[in-house]
């Protein structure tokens, strides 16, 4: 990491309204990978120059959304190029420091039934709650 760079703030929390304001409204997705992308600088890798990320998703909204959400937790981003979506029909984040390999699966999310004019605001309380909710509830971590 660029130790000279005072600006970076990555050590620091991302609220709720920072990864809104991020992505452009709050989705269980960009949750979820903020809370991975986290796990990953805290229990893995501290520098964002010395990790990269794989995404393993459908590759389209709202999964893909995952990838903001890793970029805003883990410092891996499009920019450094150390970030990338894989298109995949399971869901899976994989990140690689030097020769380890953290392998993170996150459990299914159970989205509201569609339909109704409050759907939008069930999907944003269901963001707001994998927010807080511990992080075995909502992935598993594997260091490979």
């Amino acid at each position: 990491m660029n130790d000279t760079c005072k600006y970076t703030g990555i050590d620091r929390p991302y609220s709720i309204e920072d990864l809104a304001s991020f992505h452009g409204h709050l989705g269980p997705y960009i949750v979820l990978g903020y809370r991975i992308g986290r796990y990953a600088r805290e229990h893995f890798c501290s520098d964002p120059f010395q990790m990269k990320a794989k995404v393993h998703c459908i590759a389209v909204p709202p999964q893909s959304c995952m990838a903001d959400g890793i970029q805003i937790g883990s410092g891996c981003t499009l920019g450094k190029r150390n970030i990338e979506i894989i298109e995949c029909t399971e869901i899976l984040c994989e990140f690689v420091s030097g020769e380890r390999k953290l392998s993170v699966r996150p459990k299914p999310i159970i989205f509201p039934p569609e339909g109704g004019h409050s759907y939008s605001q069930l999907i944003e309380n269901l963001a707001v709650d994998m927010y807080y909710i511990p992080d075995s509830e909502i992935f598993s971590a594997k260091l490979i």
